[in-house]
């Protein structure tokens, strides 16, 4: 029986693998699940305060945002450690620069939460 691998085949086929890579960072990595409960938190905030559409957009694009650059710096780690299982100062920088850029997102939705959530608590 020939594979089928039209362009839809193919499509279907990438979504199914980046579900289970998905699952697989929520299983499997503490940073993910602290994040993944901190957006329920964040979710549930703006359903109980009713944040405009807008805020939506910016919190729905922050929480994306922080989640795939950590799922990003977790397949280099995961990558590096393959490379190099062993202690080494160039691999360490890399995971440093890779935590770094989770650093810059998660510091920019902490900063997105505060402008849409202070004015409404306080």
């Amino acid at each position: 029986m020939p594979k089928n691998n039209s362009f839809i085949v193919r499509r279907l086929k990438s979504i199914v693998f980046a579900f289970k890579g998905a699952v697989y960072l929520l299983k499997n990595e503490a940073s993910i699940q602290v994040q993944f409960g901190v957006a329920l938190v964040v979710t549930v905030a703006g359903l109980f305060l009713k944040i405009s559409t807008t805020e939506w957009i910016l919190q729905c694009f922050a929480i994306g945002l922080v989640m795939g650059i950590e799922g990003i710096n977790s397949a280099i780690e995961a990558l590096a450690d393959f490379v190099h299982p062993n202690q080494h100062k160039k691999i360490g920088l890399i995971k440093d620069i890779a935590a770094g850029a989770v650093f810059f997102a998660a510091v920019m939705a902490v900063i997105i939460g505060i402008l849409i959530y202070f004015p409404k608590l306080f």
